[in-house]
């Protein structure tokens, strides 16, 4: 509209330049000495009104004037008041609740209310009086801030008197502000964890988003576009369907709702606690769950409701459900598989795939299990053991040769070679029993008994027996006594096979039997 309505007789004039005499609206814009948009104004208005070249009689100024400019239609007030803005502020945080949904839904029950712009202006202005930790837009169920406030809370020994002190983690729903906290002597990854799963515990659902700060346990290396995620963090938010995406370094606002959370936990705990004396940490966390129920109760300064009332409207029902199966701590390590085909946790060793010697694998371990993955593939499980220097092998992973290698035992020798005869299970014997250790006699008693393949399984027996006699107990001296035939000679005395020396090493058939049972 023009900024100064023009007199009728320019009106007028405007009209027959346009109408009569066809003019553009430049034309007609430098001949009155107006602006192109006031020509356009008028133009309009007099189609709007009905007008044609050349203007009856009977329509003189007054009648004019009232033509393009009729009155204004006055709405009452109460036709266009706006809805509670307390309403509008909670339907915002539904999932696909917009303000302009919001806007069509009120003009169908005011026809005659405000427009787009104006609604959403009333609305921002009336929400900007709000507290910073409402000010923001956060969807129902969306967001979960995580934190530890700055501030600490003594525990007492009972015994020794000493204090120690106690970190307080606090959570918060962005759409509601509804808040948990809970008090542990440490920020270590383990305590970060336990939290957070108290924290779902409490709230009865997931989040979509969990933002933490760039505190070491939940992030492992900060960035401010792609920050590294402790793997046990992450692994616990998959486990109940959330995602982590931490603050941004350097911005306040990304973490002003847990801010406020931490500064209210702060004013209504800590400094309600500040006289109490604590003797355990359980009996500090009771009295934190009292005070929460409190603080979640109490009712909001500038809007309707209170934190708790929110939750249960908006907040509780779009959480995700809590997994049937809570999450069990897990580390994470990266290891390098040594030569001999194993990894190294805590001192201890365990087998892995031969054919993995030299890679880098990650390491899964909880309390009671340890797994190995390699490109993301599981390759080994055990039963975790926190024996320094012990192994754990399972002869799957080994190479071919090392099982067969290990498939035989000192009881299974001596049956094999007394197959053949008493002499030869006796020279078995005294061959590994003089031995330092038992399995270094093995190839020597499988080679003369393979040499019954070659002779008779008699004639190694006879030569067995001679060898017996000679105390040679070797592979050499069988074989020495078989190639020049010398077991075809007769014994000079009657050789009556002794019982065979049970070597310190050497258990007998029932142990290794049972021995073997077990491993089985």
């Amino acid at each position: 509209m023009a900024a100064e309505r023009l007199s009728m007789r320019t009106i007028r004039e405007v009209l027959r330049l346009k109408w009569e005499k066809k003019l553009s609206n430049h034309q007609v814009a430098q001949s009155c000495k107006i602006a192109r948009s006031t020509v356009r104004e008028y133009l309009e208005r007099a189609q709007k009104a009905g007008l044609t070249w050349p203007l009856p009689d009977d329509i003189d100024d007054a009648v004019l004037e009232h033509r393009l400019f009729p009155p204004v239609k006055l709405i009452d007030a109460e036709s266009r008041s706006m809805p509670s803005m307390d309403y509008i502020h909670k339907e915002s945080k539904r999932k696909g609740v917009t303000l302009r949904l919001l806007w069509l839904e009120y003009k169908e029950s005011n026809p005659d209310g405000y427009q787009y712009s104006q609604f959403c202006y009333l609305y921002n202005q009336w929400a900007g009086k709000l507290d910073v930790c409402l000010r923001q837009t956060y969807r129902a169920g969306e967001k979960l801030f995580v934190d530890y406030a700055g501030q600490t809370i003594p525990v007492t020994d009972p015994v020794s008197g000493k204090s120690r002190e106690a970190w307080l983690f606090v959570a918060t729903l962005g759409a509601s502000s509804y808040t948990f906290a809970w008090a542990s002597f440490s920020q270590n990854l383990p305590s970060w964890i336990e939290s957070h799963i108290r924290a779902f515990n409490f709230f009865g659902g997931v989040p979509e988003i969990i933002v933490p700060d760039n505190l070491k346990s939940g992030v492992a290396k900060p960035c401010r576009y792609e920050p590294d995620i402790n793997p046990t963090y992450n692994e616990m938010a998959r486990h109940y369907g959330a995602v982590v995406i931490p603050t941004r370094t350097a911005s306040p606002k990304d973490k002003a709702k847990v801010e406020s959370a931490v500064l209210v936990a702060e004013r209504w705990i800590l400094a309600a606690l500040r006289n109490h004396a604590f003797f355990s940490i359980s009996e500090l966390n009771k009295v934190i769950a009292e005070k929460l129920v409190e603080l979640n109760s109490r009712k909001f300064q500038k809007m309707e409701g209170s934190r708790k009332s929110l939750y249960e409207t908006i907040d509780r029902p779009a959480l995700k459900p809590l997994p049937v199966i809570p999450y069990e701590y897990a580390e994470w390590k990266k290891v390098r598989v040594n030569i001999d085909y194993h990894i190294e946790l805590d001192g201890h060793y365990y087998s892995v795939p031969y054919q993995l010697v030299k890679e880098q694998l990650d390491v899964r371990f909880t309390a009671t299990t340890i797994e190995a993955l390699f490109k993301n593939r599981r390759v080994a499980t055990h039963m975790r053991s926190y024996k320094r220097g012990a192994h754990i092998t399972l002869a799957e992973h080994m190479p071919k040769a090392h099982q067969k290698y290990l498939e035989w035992t000192p009881s299974r020798i001596l049956d094999w070679a007394g197959k053949n005869g008493p002499n030869t299970r006796e020279l078995a014997a005294c061959i590994i029993e003089n031995r330092r250790h038992p399995e270094q006699g093995f190839r020597a008693c499988l080679g003369i008994m393979r040499m019954a393949k070659r002779y008779s399984p008699e004639r190694v027996e006879s030569a067995c027996g001679r060898a017996l006699i000679l105390k040679a107990y070797s592979y050499k001296s069988v074989e020495s006594i078989l190639k020049t035939n010398l077991d075809k000679q007769n014994l000079p005395e009657t050789h009556t096979p002794k019982k065979p020396i049970i070597h310190y090493n050497i258990r007998g058939k029932e142990y290794y039997q049972q021995e073997e049972a077990t491993h089985a």
